[in-house]
């Protein structure tokens, strides 16, 4: 009955096709980078002294149970622009958090709970400890299979180093088949080379997933550590700013004109706007001609994630991201990133 219920309610989106009414089953597929959820216990062979009760940001169980708290907030109010409050997102991908411990956690909490949320996550290599994983709606999205690719290092030089890998989830979202590969890119500080590498590790998942079954709608989502604009995205991932440019082998990346155009982003820096954050799609989500199909699932639209509680109100940083912690202070805050949310919908029969 309640999964009944649930679908009912996405169900009552409309949208508009060929100057007729039609219903349309709408979902919201979004990305958000949690910015350091970890819980207060030291992971053997993970680098999170700094997180733990006497380490530099005192993480204590109040820091702790605070942050899970406006985590779960943010996440569940993601994509109720658009779809009913009680409904939200069906998938959300997650970057920056320590572990299973934590998902569990943050997955408890009343407002994600209430949804019966649950996640998946594969533990990590990343010596910091922070991984990928994807949290979902088991009313709207069903798992077929899991897996972390790694990210491979090339030059002899970086053999010894591990990161983050790209989160590969397939499963089956309004009866299609769809993938979602989750990714933390490596930093600004270890160079655009590192990136660009990424990128292209994550396009040959793609062609692989694509080439298996040509139908699968594929989304690259993550924190790129790069602009749409940057070379990793245009070039690595082959990300097209419009759709009428995507051609076979390309994807779509919605998120180029937001910051081109538009001036809008996902994080702050020296008073400027970056868009990190991005949702691509392949070109099967993708309606190219004048006859819009929705026979399967296709992209509606998109849309930077935002609410007054996730900014700073006031002082020097008044209206970036409001951190967790910022100069050493506990702001109790949300995250130094904004979400992102990309919307696909399917004609209902």
């Amino acid at each position: 009955m309640k999964r009944t219920l649930i679908l009912m309610a996405v169900m009552l989106v409309a949208l508009t096709a060929s100057a007729q009414q039609k219903k349309f089953s709408v979902y919201g597929v979004g990305f958000y980078n949690l910015e350091n959820l970890f819980d207060t216990c030291h992971d053997a062979g993970k680098n999170d002294s700094e997180f733990l009760p006497d380490g530099g940001y005192h993480w204590n169980g109040l820091k702790y149970t605070h942050k899970l708290h406006n985590m779960a907030r943010a996440l569940a109010d993601m994509g109720t622009d658009v779809l009913p409050k009680t409904i939200g997102c069906a998938v959300i991908g997650v970057s920056e958090v320590e572990n299973a411990k934590a998902l569990t956690d943050l997955c408890n909490q009343p407002e994600l709970k209430a949804r019966n949320t649950q996640f998946v996550h594969i533990e990590g290599p990343d010596k910091r400890g922070v991984d990928c994983a994807l949290l979902y709606n088991p009313s709207l999205f069903t798992v077929r299979d899991i897996k972390l690719v790694p990210y491979i290092y090339e030059l002899p030089a970086d053999s010894g180093r591990a990161t983050r890998g790209f989160f590969t989830v397939s499963g089956t979202l309004g009866g299609d088949h769809v993938a979602i590969i989750v990714n933390h890119l490596p930093s600004r500080f270890a160079g655009s080379y590192y990136r660009e590498l990424g990128a292209r590790q994550i396009k040959v998942v793609v062609d692989s997933l694509l080439r298996d079954d040509p139908d699968c709608k594929v989304f690259v989502m993550g924190d790129m550590n790069d602009d749409p604009t940057n070379k990793s995205m245009t070039e690595g991932l082959r990300g097209k700013a419009e759709i009428d440019k995507v051609k076979d082998g390309d994807m779509y990346n919605p998120w180029y004109n937001v910051l081109a155009k538009q001036g809008q982003g996902t994080l702050r820096y020296n008073g400027s706007w970056n868009l990190f954050d991005q949702i691509l799609l392949s070109k099967n989500l993708l309606n190219q001609n004048k006859e819009k199909d929705f026979s399967t699932l296709k992209y509606w639209k998109h849309h930077v994630f935002k609410r007054d509680y996730l900014f700073q109100s006031d002082g020097k940083y008044k209206n970036n991201p409001l951190r967790t912690h910022a100069g050493g202070v506990w702001l109790d805050g949300y995250s130094d990133h904004l979400p992102v949310v990309v919307y696909v919908a399917k004609e209902q029969k």
